[in-house]
């Protein structure tokens, strides 16, 4: 537990062998649940995490789930937090499974949650000065794009680095959400910013450190990123406005209904002092 909080650390993998190891491994013992969920991959990426439990002695706090065919990783992280909501947690993280994410930074995604002062927190390393000398030059003007997009189709102006994809939100949070309507490919984040912002959920970004080691390789190409992407922000920012107007009509017809009675309700004389 974490300040008396129940935690689960979501961590979607696909074909990550080699590192998914080392992820389970460093994940700190304050966290309850370990949920690695394999999105099919096509190596032994699920089995290693459960050697990886079983070498330190956690069979009971690492769980494995596999879905049978490939989804994407946004139904990774989704699976991930129906289980989480399952279990009871208070507030689920999400982990990449290549050990891009640091472990050490989790208590700063936690804490203005655990606080109270947010609902929803996602690392934003363009906080950390190291950016600019370890992320390569084109993820970062993809990044300082993509990020642009959203924040004017998910309302949040104040975010930025939306692609970052080490989030903690509470459980509360969680059940606003329809999970079942959230992209499931890499447009997964974008997406759910927007539907954040819809259900009211208070966002924020915390400083994050940027990992990418010599090893490191994106599974991210660019046709997977750009093609789906465009859409999934049109169809975000629709989203949320179709929602806003929904509220503005409901508003009018309550003010609408409340009107007639309040001109014909009796209005009592004063009485004299």
């Amino acid at each position: 537990m974490y300040r008396a909080l129940r935690i689960a650390v979501v961590i979607p993998a696909f074909n990550e062998r080699g590192k998914i190891a080392d992820t389970v491994a460093t994940v700190p013992a304050f966290v309850d649940h370990v949920l690695v969920i394999d999105d099919a991959s096509r190596d032994n990426t699920a089995e290693q995490a459960e050697q990886a439990a079983l070498r330190r002695d956690e069979p009971a706090r690492v769980e494995v789930l596999r879905h049978p065919v490939n989804r994407g990783v946004g139904a990774a992280i989704t699976t991930g937090y129906r289980r989480a909501l399952a279990l009871g947690v208070d507030i689920a993280v999400v982990m990449a499974g290549d050990g891009q994410m640091d472990p050490d930074d989790l208590p700063a995604l936690l804490d203005p949650i655990a606080a109270g002062d947010a609902d929803y927190v996602k690392g934003n390393r363009f906080l950390d000065p190291a950016i600019w000398t370890t992320m390569p030059a084109s993820r970062i003007v993809g990044n300082v794009v993509l990020s642009a997009a959203t924040k004017v189709t998910s309302g949040y102006r104040h975010v930025f680095d939306s692609q970052c994809g080490y989030t903690a939100i509470h459980a509360t949070a969680l059940s606003m959400i329809e999970l079942d309507a959230l992209f499931p490919r890499y447009g997964y984040p974008n997406d759910l910013l927007s539907r954040l912002h819809t259900a009211g959920m208070r966002v924020r970004d915390v400083r994050v450190r940027p990992i990418y080691g010599a090893a490191w390789r994106s599974g991210i190409h660019l046709g997977n990123a750009l093609h789906p992407i465009p859409w999934v922000l049109l169809r975000s920012w629709g989203h949320r406005i179709a929602s806003q107007v929904r509220r503005r009509v409901r508003g009018r017809g309550h003010e609408a209904n409340v009107a007639p009675i309040a001109r014909v309700m009796p209005v009592a004389a004063p009485t004299a002092p």
